[in-house]
């Protein structure tokens, strides 16, 4: 992100031109997600800092990749694609498989839990543009795990490295994982994953610091994470509950880890990616986006929302960005009732700006959307 008069303020006025208002300028952005002090490198990518934003099903799609990009992610991981090639064609793995004007690296994980059909979906997908290949084996969702893929495979080793063995000769590119700690609290094999993946030649790891058992509930741990760092030599990224730049640098002060990887703390925040490569790199923390900037930023990710799924998907979709991005207001459960009865791009659109205040909102007594 650009320093002094730009940072946010630059890429709101980039991505959403409003007219001028110096006193909602942030103070200084000086080295907001560039030229990290610690480089990171998977395979042949240097990455620009060291902070990741998790793959996330139904969220980390085109647009929020690109947001984050722009706001300061060092990588971003598309959304887990099937490896079943009878899915190929559907619209969701349309959407998930696009990359146009993509920041590189691009990453794309592949989930299933046949080796053959696992290298031939990274191979498929390096072929259609992708650069790094992302397995995984750390998705804890029941609708995963029932067909033995995702965390479920933590409990197979030798499986575990049939697939990565698999994945990794038969592209040219750098294969990560994901995994969790283990199957279960009293069967954590973290570590032992650890050195299957590395001894099969993956690039770099992110350790979700719970079991599959565990879900997203309860504590997160880090301590198995500090052992896989101690244990290998590949990158590791740290993962899970990490929520501030000050988190982000105390979990990487107790495992070693050589990142860290955001996930649903960035959902309605994009730019903590960004916060939280400026203070690993600073030691200070720069200050959010001011109210008025995040609507601004909330605005042109619902407009991109609907070009990338066109109406009718776009205005689903947008709901649930919208909710997390005011989740943290006053008035939220008016604001999302209001917002979750817009029928049109058009009205959505117009809803937030009437939220921005920079324009009078003409009040359409048909639709009953003024706040």
């Amino acid at each position: 992100m650009p320093s002094g008069r730009g940072g946010w303020w630059f890429f709101v006025h980039k991505f959403f031109p409003v007219p001028d208002h110096p006193s909602i300028i942030p103070p200084l952005f000086d080295t907001l997600a560039s030229n990290s002090l610690h480089m990171l490198q998977i395979g042949p990518y240097k990455l620009p800092n060291r902070v990741a934003l998790a793959p996330m099903a139904g969220v980390t799609d085109l647009p929020f990749r690109r947001l984050c990009s722009q706001m300061g992610a060092g990588l971003v991981v598309a959304e887990m694609i099937s490896c079943n090639p009878r899915l190929r064609d559907s619209a969701k793995t349309l959407w998930r498989s696009r990359h146009d004007a993509e920041i590189q690296p691009r990453s794309v994980q592949i989930a299933g839990s046949e080796p053959a059909a696992m290298a031939e979906a990274a191979a498929y997908n390096v072929a259609r543009g992708a650069q790094i290949i992302d397995i995984n084996m750390g998705c804890p969702a029941k609708k995963v795990c029932r067909r033995a893929a995702g965390s479920a495979l933590l409990a197979d080793e030798r499986l575990v490295d049939d697939i990565l063995t698999a994945v990794v000769n038969a592209v040219d590119v750098p294969v990560t994982l994901k995994i969790r700690t283990g199957s279960s609290p009293d069967a954590r094999n973290g570590v032992s994953i650890a050195r299957i993946a590395e001894d099969a030649g993956i690039a770099a790891l992110a350790v979700h610091g719970r079991s599959r058992a565990c879900a997203f509930r309860g504590e997160v741990e880090y301590d198995t994470i500090a052992a896989i760092v101690a244990a290998t030599r590949f990158p590791v990224f740290a993962n899970g509950d990490i929520d501030s730049p000050e988190r982000a640098a105390a979990v990487i002060a107790h495992t070693g880890a050589a990142g860290v990887m955001i996930g649903r703390a960035a959902q309605g925040r994009p730019w903590l990616c960004g916060q939280i490569a400026t203070h690993l790199d600073t030691g200070v923390s720069p200050p959010a986006p001011s109210p008025l900037e995040q609507l601004l930023i909330m605005r042109a990710h619902v407009e991109a929302l609907h070009a990338f799924y066109g109406e009718f998907m776009g205005l689903r979709i947008a709901r649930k960005h919208v909710g997390w991005y005011l989740q943290d207001n006053p008035g939220y459960l008016q604001q999302r009732r209001i917002f979750n009865r817009l029928e049109s791009a058009a009205d959505q659109l117009n809803y937030l700006q009437q939220l921005t205040g920079n324009h009078p909102y003409q009040h359409n007594p048909d639709k009953e959307i003024a706040a």
